[in-house]
């Protein structure tokens, strides 16, 4: 039988840039297994990842919105996809590695709590002295041991390139300050994983608008009056005379421009810095990010965005009761961790109750979370 990995392989040291990271190159993963025969490693690391449990949940967690406020609204799942489009699109145009930039994309947010950044933040107040909470750190624990599917070890083992890629992960509203040292903390990641930095940004600030625009909190004179460049965009789609659709359109425009931005300007700033391989890339600062001037533009647009959608006082009151729900959940396991589920109850052998209460917690989808509070606190709720 043909060994189809080898020639997938064999295309890409032929097809990828010198310095995209090839898969036959990987660093390899923590427990050894024969490899594929049909897909590359970081197809498996894909694949893997897909078929997760956590992917799954991210479903039912949230962005801005929480589950139950409407099914048009933009999920963690639904942003992750998003993300990995964006990814593939940049990595193809580069000549990168876009099996290792989707798998990134789609573990990027795989630890992230219910109720979106509230859960978050209420997750580290509670972990603050007992190891910690941070979702990069957390998506890492999901794949490498939360995730239990198979015989001869936990998680999903997945390659050391994608696991970087997750702990990693750095945008505006993600900076991990702590690095095991078995990631380099003072090496650059590779550049697919620089992609899925840029491709997160991209995505959520194009969905926060339309999202912002269907719930009512912000208006489209506010994103005119505030935002030139969605202004210049909206402007130039003069010819289509349907209101929604012409936001729509701007959008599109704004995706594409923020995409060709990202593409040309970093062939520039790889151009200039001589990189040659991947070892090359983990000695340079970032090599893959906006220019100057759009990363200036999108500061307007995010500042836009904070100031009128996310501290809008009804995403702060769904953000307060979250963070109440999330306490609450958290300390009525505390009194009592029997209350766990069996397979968590016996992770105390293993770990502190905080960590195995974070855990679980963490692992709940805004809708279970809800539901679990009531099955805790209401007596007639039907366990």
């Amino acid at each position: 039988m043909m060994d189809y990995r080898r020639m997938l392989e064999d295309i890409e040291k032929k097809t990828l840039a010198s310095y995209g990271m090839k898969s036959s190159d990987t660093r390899g993963r923590k427990h050894p297994e024969d490899p594929p025969h049909f897909r590359t490693e970081f197809q498996r690391d894909r694949d893997r990842i897909i078929h997760s449990t956590a992917f799954r949940r991210l479903e039912y967690k949230t962005q801005v919105f929480v589950n139950h406020e409407g099914d048009y609204y933009r999920t963690r799942l639904t942003h992750t996809i998003e993300v990995q489009q964006v990814a593939r699109t940049i990595a193809r145009a580069l000549r990168l590695n876009e099996d290792l930039a989707e798998a990134i994309s789609l573990a990027h947010d795989i630890g992230h709590t219910p109720f979106g950044h509230a859960g978050e933040a209420k997750l580290h107040e509670i972990m603050e002295g007992k190891g910690g909470f941070e979702h990069n750190m957390q998506g890492l624990r999901v794949v490498d041991y939360l995730e239990n599917k198979y015989e001869k070890f936990r998680g999903l083992n997945l390659t050391f390139e994608t696991r970087e890629g997750i702990a990693k992960h750095k945008t505006s509203y993600d900076n991990p300050d702590r690095l095991p040292d078995e990631f380099l903390p003072d090496k650059s990641p590779t550049l697919e994983a620089q992609i899925v930095n840029l491709a997160d940004e991209i995505a959520y600030n194009a969905h926060d608008i339309d999202d912002g625009l269907k719930s009512g909190n912000i208006t489209l004179e506010q994103i005119l009056e505030s935002v030139p460049l969605f202004r210049e965009l909206y402007e130039k789609a003069f010819h289509i005379k349907d209101r929604e659709k012409r936001v729509y359109e701007a959008i599109r425009e704004f995706i594409g421009m923020q995409i060709h931005d990202v593409i040309e300007n970093s062939l520039e700033m790889i151009k200039k810095a001589g990189v040659e391989s991947v070892d090359d890339v983990r000695e340079c600062d970032v090599l893959i990010d906006f220019s100057p001037e759009m990363r200036e533009k999108n500061g307007i647009l995010k500042k836009f965005l904070y100031e009128n959608l996310y501290t809008h006082y009804k995403v702060i009151k769904m953000q307060e009761k979250a963070k109440r729900y999330i306490e609450a959940l958290f300390n009525v396991y505390m009194e009592n961790l029997k209350q766990l589920p069996p397979q968590f109850y016996a992770m105390l052998e293993e770990f502190p109750p905080e960590r195995v209460v974070c855990d679980y917690i963490a692992g709940m989808t805004d809708r279970y979370a809800q539901d679990e509070y009531a099955r805790l606190f209401y007596p007639f709720t039907r366990m």
